[in-house]
């Protein structure tokens, strides 16, 4: 299980304080851009929270591209619809995890983001494995670990043994599915 799902105030509170942050340091345009999203492709936001970056992908993917916004929050999921919907995107399918288990197919994703939530993950082997099952053979999963440092994340990634490193940035670490491994 997921160490503690946000309830409804400290999920605002974490809001509140995202726009504040956001204000004084508007990153995310240009974080998502670096990520080397393509029109067309879809992306899996897992752990959208209040939909920062699915908005952004969103744009980039474009018409033809789709969105999986993931969240365990109710209310990120709904926070994430309004922005959807003020923004008149379309492209953008929500859904709510029950635990490790994402509800999406098989094989779907080009790019998977777990973007500042990594360090929320208890069990990180189950959802590296979920993760790994929704990902497309080429796709990639990029990862910022919120409040680990980046050798810890590495190390967790690395015990998984089924994501190997494709690009390392100073704000991510982009991996690729380990080769002959079954979901």
């Amino acid at each position: 299980m997921i160490q503690r799902k946000l309830n409804n105030t400290e999920f605002r509170l974490m809001q509140v304080f995202m726009r504040f942050a956001d204000h004084i340091y508007p990153h995310v345009r240009t974080r998502t851009e670096s990520f080397g999203i393509k029109p067309g492709q879809t992306v899996v936001d897992y752990g959208c929270g209040p939909g920062r970056y699915t908005i952004e992908m969103a744009q980039l993917v474009g018409k033809a591209g789709k969105v999986i916004a993931v969240d365990l929050v109710e209310l990120a999921l709904e926070e994430t619809q309004k922005k959807m919907e003020a923004g008149g995107f379309h492209n953008c399918d929500l859904k709510l995890a029950n635990g490790y288990d994402s509800g999406i197919v098989d094989d779907v994703a080009d790019i998977v983001f777990s973007i500042d939530m990594f360090h929320h993950i208890s069990d990180t082997n189950a959802f590296l494995r979920e993760i790994y099952r929704i990902t497309k053979p080429d796709g990639l999963l990029i990862l910022s670990g919120g409040h680990l440092t980046r050798k810890t994340v590495k190390s967790k990634i690395a015990m998984s043994e089924i994501w190997d490193i494709a690009e390392e940035r100073r704000e991510y670490i982009a991996y690729k599915k380990r080769d002959g491994l079954q979901k």
